[in-house]
């Protein structure tokens, strides 16, 4: 009898729905739709002006674009190292800096070096759905810490030793700050409790720090940059991009700070996986560290704060209940509170408003299996004028919903 040939379980992780969204934006403006597009993560500006000339040239000059260091090139590397001088003051050896194929690729060289399957990680909930599909694919366990509104949805010591009594020894944890969906930061002492509680449980630390230099201090505070897991710890593993701070999603480069212990397993398997991350990308990024690049990703940043100021002073408008403080990034996760209405949960809402009223923004199950039925994440990404001509139409929307 002959085998019927299968797809791996391992492989089945669930869609995630921004790209559903994005496909259906993209059906209805090929219809003519006027659509606002608020569910990606992807800053609307793209490359800073420098990087995007320097590509111009590079691909002018029509020299080979051949393979690089499985790492990437060296001057990437010191430039990245540099960087870290420049922004947390610590001195990082170029030779632990690992260029990937975005912060995607340094997730998987990362986790296949740190984690054996059926090892423990845990991370926060709501969160970044690919940190857990990712982790479940490779045989890890996920153990997700419920991080509400009272931790400011971001894991905590306490949170951690509970999930040690209920499961067990755990081998590493997942931290973003600031984090995705919710825009929340971790403090400087609060890294150092966590740090120290890894270090003394042996629990490798991976701190996504993708959104570091998107920030937004209180008034009256001076401000400071994210701290960098790496001022505390060299033995976790730090992963970065240039897609948010510089606007690159595209160009897919990213990077990690990568343990002495990991380095040479991480190289071996980087070149194996990858051969070596987007050369043309790399090369051009050399200009993203440039004093006229820094200034122009920081107004972007000022634009960024301009815009979330405007979000959070609809909220009442709006009619949405509880939603995070989006410290950094550029998000606003919120319950729906009464403006649920009659939908039945917020995949329906988003589904309806983006029909209706030409919005998308994505439903709280990406990022919440449990309670992300309430809940939505908007993405301000997009800028000032989309995003405020936005609220007008949900609110529009939900007043029409309600008659």
């Amino acid at each position: 009898m002959q085998r019927s040939l299968k797809v791996a379980d391992r492989a089945k992780v669930p869609a995630f729905e921004v790209m559903n969204i994005l496909d259906r934006v993209a059906q209805l403006r090929a219809q003519g739709r006027d659509v606002i597009s608020l569910c990606a993560g992807e800053p609307n500006a793209g490359a800073p002006a420098a990087v995007s000339q320097r590509a111009a040239e590079i691909h002018g000059s029509g020299a080979p674009m051949t393979y690089t260091p499985a790492l990437g090139i060296l001057e990437l590397r010191a430039a990245i190292a540099g960087h870290y001088k420049h922004w947390y003051d610590i001195d990082v050896p170029a030779r632990n800096v690992a260029v990937t194929t975005g912060s995607s690729g340094a997730f998987m060289l990362t986790f296949l070096t740190a984690f054996n399957a059926g090892d423990k990680v845990a991370l926060a909930r709501p969160g970044y759905p690919a940190y857990a599909n990712i982790l479940r694919t490779l045989g890890i366990e996920v153990i997700e810490l419920d991080a509400g509104s009272v931790s400011r949805f971001q894991p905590t010591v306490a949170l951690l030793e509970a999930a040690w009594q209920e499961h067990g020894e755990l081998d590493g944890l997942m931290l973003a700050s600031p984090a995705n969906p919710t825009g929340t930061m971790v403090t400087g002492a609060e890294l150092a409790e966590l740090t120290a509680w890894c270090s003394a449980r042996g629990v490798r630390l991976i701190s996504d720090e993708i959104y570091h230099g998107i920030d937004y201090p209180q008034p009256g505070i001076e401000a400071r940059r994210s701290v960098c897991a790496w001022e505390l710890d060299t033995n976790a593993i730090v992963i970065s991009s240039f897609s948010k701070y510089w606007g690159m999603t595209g160009w897919r480069l990213g990077w990690a700070l990568v343990p002495d212990d990991m380095l040479p397993t991480v190289d071996a398997l980087a070149g194996n996986v990858a051969l070596c991350p987007p050369a043309p990308a790399q090369y051009a990024a050399l200009a993203a560290f440039s004093a006229e690049s820094y200034v122009e990703a920081e107004t972007r940043v000022a634009e960024f704060a301009r815009t979330r100021a405007a979000i959070l002073g609809s909220i009442q408008r709006l009619g949405w209940g509880e939603h995070a403080p989006a410290d950094g990034a550029f998000y606003l996760y919120a319950d729906l509170g009464e403006a649920l209405g009659t939908y039945e949960n917020s995949t329906q809402y988003c589904a309806a408003l983006l029909e209706n009223a030409g919005v998308a923004i994505v439903p709280g199950t990406d990022f919440d299996p449990v309670r992300g039925y309430r809940h939505v994440r908007l993405s301000f990404a997009a800028g000032y004028d989309a995003v405020t001509e936005a609220i007008e139409r949900i609110v529009r929307f939900q007043t029409n919903s309600e008659k």
